[in-house]
């Protein structure tokens, strides 16, 4: 399979690349600045000459289009920054303009149009999940400061989650052929274990309540995602 990785530098993008190689998959590497390169093949353990590295800007449709022949999936780890170099410019840039996450899902499937079978999966928030049925996390100001507290964010980085949110409701009026992945709350790099639930709208929760992941285990989700479609125009979600 041929996929294509936007944000390969980044935490999760970097993980989702090496899974997908592991796995025998064509992989083209797309990154706002081609110098991180060896940043991205140190943290994925040494250099990947099975890996082809392009520069893409995600908010040029025209771009995002010609990168697409040849593609099977897109799966775009989008972020303002590069978290995986400097999480605090990264949360920074996203409080300051949290409509990005929004304009670039309108340029991705923007993009799709000249491709429509290819397929899209794009990594989000899990704010945009349901606390309980009809009410969602981000549009719950006690629900969303607890958390943004319990996992040492700043409570203007409510802004950037409801910034996921609104671009899951730009994939939701699509016909492309597009799949939204809500990671757990907790997320940071660890174990890959292969062992984890998924879910669609609510969060998957561990035995003690908690909403958790390693990234490496998120990465293997998403190749298995790409591999085998199970949540085409839906979201899904992942937890222990």
């Amino acid at each position: 399979m041929r996929i294509g990785v936007i944000g390969a530098t980044g935490t999760i993008g970097s993980r989702v690349v090496a899974e997908a190689v592991d796995r025998g998959h064509q992989v083209t590497a797309f990154t706002r600045d081609t110098s991180r390169i060896r940043e991205s093949e140190e943290r994925a353990g040494g250099e990947r000459a099975e890996v082809l590295w392009k520069e893409l800007d995600v908010f040029d449709a025209e771009a995002v289009a010609a990168a697409l022949p040849g593609l099977d999936v897109l799966i775009s780890g989008f972020q303002p920054g590069n978290a995986a170099a400097d999480f605090g410019d990264t949360v920074r840039r996203s409080v300051a303009d949290p409509s990005v996450f929004a304009t670039a899902a309108r340029a991705l499937l923007k993009g799709l149009e000249s491709r429509p079978r290819t397929r899209l999966i794009v990594i989000g928030g899990a704010g945009s999940l349901e606390v309980e049925p009809g009410l969602v996390h981000a549009d719950s100001d006690e629900h969303l400061n607890e958390s943004l507290d319990r996992l040492g964010l700043p409570r203007s980085y409510a802004a950037a989650v409801r910034g996921h949110r609104d671009a899951l409701n730009v994939l939701r009026t699509s016909n492309r052929l597009w799949t939204y992945f809500s990671p757990a709350e907790d997320i940071a790099p660890g174990e890959r274990t292969g062992r984890f639930r998924l879910g669609g709208d609510q969060p998957v929760l561990d035995a003690e309540g908690r909403s958790r992941i390693s990234v490496e285990d998120a990465a293997v989700a998403l190749v298995d995602e790409a591999e085998l479609p199970r949540f085409v125009q839906r979201r899904f979600t992942i937890g222990y």
